[in-house]
């Protein structure tokens, strides 16, 4: 990979490599600030990134005035790399998660909808922008009860004001995307956009499709239509609706589980010894059932002090049903800058932020637990696992032929129907069928993990020998095959 910096010359103070340091350390080994000193101090070392950016010795105080550092140079980082990967009129990814904290000191620390299932702790709520191809850009963190559309006004400032950016595409979906914030935010801004719809649930207020465009390229799974319930877009102009539809799973299953919860309910309330007695007491059950999985709508519920019985809303569900599985993706964008399977295509490549996220909290960098107290610290960590998170993925594309990744996205992409499921490409196929890579690439040589990949490159041993007084010499272990090309397609040569 470049080495090339994020900052000017003038600006590359022992700051920035400390902070360059804790980058790469929150790649190799996820751990705590404190932890990461420990690896990175010349005496408890764990490895040799320390040594190899001449650190010397390492302080608490100096890793978390790096971490300020980095916070502090957040919007010259992030204008780099909008410079970098983002051009005007470009697909632009946005998608909103959360995390929880530990402690309540933060004044970012509130309570609201935890996607980490921890409604006990208080948590913050992140944004992320990547681009098309789900390099991320930039990142912002916001009040853990901030609702996710709220976010997106301080993303639109960022693109105007701070990487100058007069028009893109705004990827985001049925939640983040609402047709409140579409005419509040995106129309005035002068974004285009690319969302789902949220159906209606009942048949009375189910939008009408309307007429097929002249344009109409429907098959069995893909249909492009307009329709009178936005009269605001109409075909023909910049603002055209442009809908795409796909049929999906039913929802037996989830009535099914609710119904066998509404059956033990019942049971309780019908029991001879101390049986669940009071309207109150019995609607709480019910509630704490009904609103698990959104069932309400289609159970008819009866309860009295000393009865509780429930049926199936047949009618409810039958109208559910018609829409089950279906989305509705909008664009304001002509046919002549998307096409009805680009614009599916663009929608589903949120998969990326989706997979940036699950990277960034989870398996591989484990932004969590989060310990900073201050606001400025919480959005630093944010920001340096988002950095970790930029260069995992740049050694992802390089590394691709040798890992488990899709090393062919382009022929992933060849399918009948953008909204059929994307199957591997040959490549990949053979890959996870033998795995060797291919014997066109040079030598087979064992498949790996990226986790796996760096395990075995961190056996690459530097040692430093003593010859004869205080004469003292670094030597290189040999590395492998595998060792060699890894290096070769990261396109570093190794150095004592």
């Amino acid at each position: 990979m470049r080495s090339t910096p994020c900052c000017p010359a003038g600006r590359r103070n022992a700051g920035a490599i400390l902070a360059l340091a804790l980058i790469v350390a929150r790649l190799l080994e996820p751990a705590a600030k404190l932890a990461t000193v420990r690896m990175l101090d010349p005496a408890t070392a764990s490895h040799s990134l320390g040594e190899m950016l001449g650190l010397g010795r390492v302080a608490a105080k100096e890793v978390y005035a790096a971490l300020d550092w980095l916070g502090r140079e957040q919007p010259f980082i992030e204008a780099r790399l909008a410079r970098r990967h983002l051009k005007n009129g470009a697909l632009l990814l946005y998608d909103v998660t959360s995390t929880y904290l530990e402690g309540r000191c933060c004044e970012l620390a509130q309570h609201g909808y935890s996607r980490d299932h921890r409604g006990d702790r208080p948590q913050i709520v992140i944004g992320l922008m990547c681009a098309a191809d789900g390099c991320p850009v930039a990142v912002e963190v916001f009040e853990g009860n901030t609702a996710d559309p709220l976010t997106l006004s301080a993303q639109i400032d960022k693109l105007k004001q701070r990487f100058h950016l007069q028009r893109v595409v705004m990827v985001g979906d049925r939640g983040l995307l609402t047709s409140a914030r579409i005419e509040q935010t995106l129309r005035p801004a002068g974004l285009d956009w690319i969302t789902a719809l949220r159906l209606p649930r009942s048949s009375s207020s189910r939008p009408r499709a309307g007429r097929c465009s002249p344009r109409c390229s429907m098959t069995a799974t893909l249909a492009e239509i307009t329709s009178p319930d936005y009269p605001g877009e109409r075909l023909g102009w910049s603002a055209r609706t442009r809908c795409w539809l796909s049929s999906g799973p039913a929802t037996q299953e989830l009535l099914a589980v609710t119904e066998n919860d509404l059956t033990r309910i019942e049971a309780r309330v019908q029991r001879a010894r101390k049986p669940l007695r009071g309207a109150a007491a019995i609607g709480q059950a019910v509630g704490a059932v009904l609103g698990r999985r959104h069932m309400a709508k289609h159970f008819q519920i009866s309860i009295g002090d000393d009865a509780f019985s429930f049926a199936r809303n047949h009618l409810s569900i039958a109208a559910e049903a018609a829409l089950d599985g279906i989305y509705v993706v909008r664009t304001n964008l002509l046919a002549a800058q998307s096409d009805a399977a680009a614009t599916v295509r663009a929608y589903k490549s949120l998969s990326g932020v989706e997979h940036a996220f699950r990277s960034l909290k989870t398996v591989d960098l484990e932004l969590r637990p989060v310990f900073h107290w201050t606001a400025p610290r919480v959005r630093a960590h944010v920001l340096l696992c988002m950095l970790a998170y930029y260069l995992e993925w740049h050694m992802r594309q390089s590394l691709a032929p040798m890992l488990f990744d899709e090393p062919d996205p382009a022929a992933r992409e060849q399918r009948t129907s953008p909204v059929a499921k994307a199957e591997p490409s040959p490549a990949a196929q053979r890959k996870a069928v033998r795995k060797r890579t291919d014997p066109a690439e040079g030598e087979p040589l064992p498949v790996h993990s990226f986790h796996t990949l760096l395990g075995d490159l961190a056996t690459l041993t530097r040692n430093v020998v003593r010859l004869g007084g205080d004469r003292l010499a670094a030597i290189l272990a040999t590395p492998t095959r595998t060792q060699h090309r890894a290096l070769d397609l990261l396109g570093l040569t190794p150095t004592a």
